[in-house]
């Protein structure tokens, strides 16, 4: 691909002290460099977070975070209210294959936010990218306009990150926000299906998986195109939600006690 040469462009005129490749990439052999570290190759059954420690050789994995700016709290304080409830939902991810069905969403929402429910009487924020918005656009109209707090498109990382640390709970599909949420310590729901949870699950004690009555073996088809497959998270049922969000909840709950 054309953008590994704009990458080598803007970065040959350069010294660097230290090149980190998690691609395996031949670019990063022609560049003035002092040292280079890559991913293991072994470890491919290994949790990615961890697989990822040893390429600085830390002897133990550091919990994944990010540093926010005063701006970007100074928003959240706006967009996420204090004094409530707010239930963070991912509905999104990289590819279709990935997402749960929008009217599952509506009906889990309900049921985690309706009375004598975990965040009873919460409210409900949707993130995700601008040109996620399409695929969004269901979900955030079958939220009660004064329940729903609508930030799909609207927001830099560091800003989703700072509203995150916000929330009350998190659930969305295998997704970089999945993982943003994780990282800020929010207690993380991710929902999987034709990826694995054995390598890419949130990582933090405050985070949990659920996944599709269907293995990951028996899901993932021989011949896949990621640009044109629809859901393969049917599998995965309301119920099955719910009792993990419940499950990680009550466990979140007693670890703070």
């Amino acid at each position: 691909s054309l953008h590994w040469l704009r990458f080598w462009l803007l970065c040959f005129g350069f010294y660097w002290d230290l090149v980190i490749d998690l691609r395996g990439s031949p670019v990063t052999y022609f560049l003035a460099r002092g040292k280079r570290r890559g991913i293991p190759r072994d470890g491919r059954l290994q949790r990615r977070v961890e697989r990822l420690a040893r390429v600085l050789d830390l002897e133990s994995v550091p919990s994944p975070r990010l540093w926010t700016r005063e701006r970007d709290e100074a928003l959240a304080r706006n967009l996420i209210p204090e004094g409530e409830p707010v239930l963070a939902v991912g509905p999104t991810a990289n590819w279709r294959a990935k997402t749960w069905r929008a009217e599952y969403f509506v009906e889990l929402i309900s049921r985690l936010t309706g009375p004598e429910s975990i965040l009873s009487g919460g409210r409900v924020a949707i993130f995700g990218r601008d040109d996620e918005r399409p695929s969004a656009i269901r979900l955030i109209d079958d939220i009660p306009s004064d329940r729903c707090i609508d930030l799909v498109g609207k927001l830099d990382l560091l800003t989703v990150y700072a509203c995150l640390a916000r929330c009350s709970f998190y659930v969305g599909n295998d997704s970089g926000l999945m993982h943003l949420a994780a990282a800020c310590g929010l207690p993380t729901l991710g929902l999987f299906g034709p990826t694995q949870e054995t390598l890419y699950a949130p990582w933090g004690e405050h985070a949990a998986v659920v996944r599709t009555q269907i293995c990951f073996e028996e899901i993932f088809p021989d011949h896949f195109d990621h640009q044109t497959s629809d859901t393969l998270m049917d599998s995965l049922t309301v119920d099955m939600a719910e009792e993990g969000a419940n499950k990680l909840w009550r466990r979140c709950r007693s670890t703070a006690a």
